[in-house]
């Protein structure tokens, strides 16, 4: 590939019907091998990174990815292999290999492929390929420009860099039950994160933007301006009081908070009785008018597919309606294991939304009058078993629904189960970078420990 070539440009569409036959002539392979059923799952990707850190250019890379993974079945005995590599000796030794183990395991009862009438029929077009023009000069400039606009104040005194990234990712499922689906997107993505200091210390902060189509992100000058206001505005930061006081999630902690439900409704962690939310399906878990739904077929979802892991059906579904916990979110295994049926969660959630209240994030820090606003949150203080919450933090005491000064170096502390039911308000302000699309949340009083 020259260097004035896109680093996208030779993965798409086209290439599926060949990474099909690949992934069916493995599927034959762990026939003839013996196993009498059989999965494979043949990943590719490519793309293109740059990075730039005090206008110099620190690493550009190129990656070009391949993948593949084969499950084999005798009777209920499994085994798994993968490898980089799809010449056909190494697609036979994967096999060779994956059988071996199959024959040395214990029996699963709930171990084996869905049955073909479970299996998704359809694979519409999601609008999920979107290749950028990309080169590597363009890049370049642009996250030298991004660094530029964030650097451009004197109190801005260092610098994590910019990068700017396109990629694209081809995905092919198959069984011996007849599913052979596959689907090819792509992820682009600016950011920036620099360093302030005045007299009372360094702060540093950052941000980005990502998603499947280029012409739709915030621009090199956009993403650096906002990387440095961030910044400079957690200068002077202080340490809060310890206290009971009301706390607003800035929407992308907010999606961290939802990402704990997430888990906590997961097949995985329920048929290991490690949730603190197992057998609470029909409870009240939310504010009534809550909800929150998965949209895995939304066109230009970031997070978009027809099927999950298990090859079932995805399907557009609430797991939480008027505030009331309706279903979890489970894959095929972990369905068997609680004899429920599956949901085509296989590989997780997608595309997860909450239900708002109507108020951007000025409007319920408004209603909140006084309290914390938490733009940060650090550490791995979540106990799923329990709900117990503890997180280190940083944002922005807010006093009669006005930002008053920077906050750092606090804790915020309580129950999943007393934070979920506590929300007051879920804004507008929607953060659909990631996975997860949520608003500001507004919390009931929780504990916020500092001086």
């Amino acid at each position: 590939m020259s260097e004035n070539a896109s680093a996208t440009a030779d993965l798409g569409p086209n290439n599926l019907g060949a990474a099909r036959d690949i992934v069916a002539r493995v599927l034959e392979e762990a026939k003839r091998q013996g196993a009498s059923a059989a999965e494979a799952r043949l990943s590719l990707s490519q793309g293109l990174s740059v990075d730039a850190r005090l206008g110099e250019v620190e690493t550009v890379e190129f990656h070009r990815d391949r993948g593949l993974g084969v499950t084999v079945f005798f009777g209920q005995r499994k085994g798994q292999a993968s490898t980089s590599d799809d010449s056909p000796e190494s697609l036979r030794d994967a096999v060779a290999a994956a059988c071996a183990i199959a024959r040395h395991t214990e029996e699963d009862p709930f171990a084996g492929l869905a049955a073909p009438d479970q299996l998704a029929v359809d694979s519409p077009d999601l609008d999920l390929h979107h290749p950028w023009a990309l080169t590597t000069e363009q890049a370049i400039e642009e996250a030298l420009r991004c660094e530029n606009v964030a650097r451009d104040d004197p109190r801005i005194v260092n610098s994590e860099g910019a990068s700017v990234s396109t990629g694209t990712s081809l995905q092919v499922l198959g069984n011996s039950a007849g599913f052979l689906q596959g689907y090819v997107g792509t992820f682009h993505s600016r950011g920036c994160a620099v360093v302030a200091e005045d007299d009372n210390g360094m702060q540093r902060d950052f941000w980005f933007d990502g998603g499947r189509r280029a012409d739709r992100l915030a621009g090199p000058e956009a993403v650096g301006e906002a990387a440095r206001r961030r910044t400079l505005a957690r200068l002077g930061a202080e340490v809060p009081a310890t206290g009971q006081v009301p706390v607003l999630l800035s929407p992308e902690i907010a999606a961290s908070l939802l990402g704990h439900f997430v888990s906590a409704i997961s097949g995985g962690l329920l048929y290991r009785r490690a949730s603190f939310l197992g057998e609470r399906l029909g409870e009240r878990l939310f504010p009534a008018g809550i909800d929150i739904r998965e949209r895995p077929r939304l066109p230009g979802g970031n997070g978009s597919s027809a099927f999950d892991a298990d090859g079932l059906p995805t399907r557009d579904q609430a797991f939480v309606e008027d505030g009331v916990l309706r279903r979890y979110a489970l894959g095929l295994y972990a369905s068997r294991r609680l004899d429920m049926a599956p949901t085509g969660n296989g590989g997780g959630v997608r595309n997860l939304t909450i239900s708002d209240t109507g108020e951007d994030q000025a409007a319920l820090m408004r209603r909140m009058g006084t309290g914390v606003l938490v733009t940060e949150v650090m550490g791995q203080g979540v106990n799923l078993v329990t709900g117990d919450y503890s997180r280190g933090a940083a944002g922005f005491w807010i006093e009669n629904g006005v930002i008053q000064k920077p906050l750092q170096e606090f804790t915020i502390a309580g129950n999943l189960g007393e934070m979920f039911a506590g929300i007051q308000g879920s804004g507008t302000d929607v953060d659909r970078r990631g996975n997860i699309a949520s608003g500001s949340l507004l919390l009931a009083p929780m504990k916020v420990a500092g001086v």
